[in-house]
């Protein structure tokens, strides 16, 4: 019988770098968290089955309460956009730059400064920029029309996130401009170009510095 080739594999030590980017906003950018009341809702209805939905009156819609509860507050306080958004985006862009989005699944990594105070979401602070109530006009899937309080911050907008990244599957200058085509052609939060139910609105914008 043939002797059987033998073949060493060796695994090259995670080679991992860490590198900060100034991000600022040159549209709006719109948030909209899936309030703790939404869950607990969900939550009521499911355990209740289905004999908790008939009758049930439909209570005043708090606007300011709704507004409020669609912010990503960290625990300490401040307000932050979730690491989750941008790590997406990025791995989204991937597409336009022909990398494999599984590759980048497994290689890009977008560091929080904090967590949500209500679900522990991970955070980037937003450093400059405070939010404005606004009302947005949307229709559900059911056809009905409705009025959504959201919070928007105007164009100008800062954040610095901390971006982890394999540096045998990246370069520094591969990450800078991934980082820049989010910026351009991906956007993140609410209204974003490459939302998933629509083309946006054209919100989520932003330029990147390192």
């Amino acid at each position: 019988m043939a002797k059987k080739e033998e073949r060493s594999i060796e695994i090259l030590p995670l080679n991992e770098e860490t590198v900060a980017f100034k991000i600022r906003g040159i549209v709006p950018y719109v948030q909209n968290k899936f309030s703790q009341k939404a869950k607990n809702e969900m939550k009521e209805k499911q355990e209740g089955g289905s004999t908790k939905i008939k009758g049930k009156k439909k209570e005043a819609k708090d606007f300011k309460q709704v507004y409020e509860a669609a912010i990503h507050y960290a625990k300490e306080g401040w307000i932050g956009i979730p690491c989750s958004g941008l790590r997406a985006a990025m791995i989204s862009a991937c597409r336009l730059a022909g990398f494999k989005m599984t590759h980048a699944k497994l290689s890009l990594f977008v560091e929080p400064d904090g967590f949500d105070a209500d679900d522990g979401t991970p955070l980037f602070k937003i450093t400059k920029g405070k939010p404005k109530y606004v009302e947005h006009h949307v229709r559900l899937e059911s056809g009905v029309a409705d009025i959504r309080p959201r919070p928007m911050w105007d164009s100008g907008w800062e954040a610095l996130v901390r971006i982890r990244y394999d540096a045998d599957q990246f370069t520094l200058k591969d990450v800078a401009n991934l980082l820049m085509r989010v910026g351009k052609q991906v956007g993140i939060g609410e209204g974003r170009p490459d939302g998933k139910k629509s083309c946006g609105m054209g919100w989520g914008l932003f330029e990147s510095t390192n």
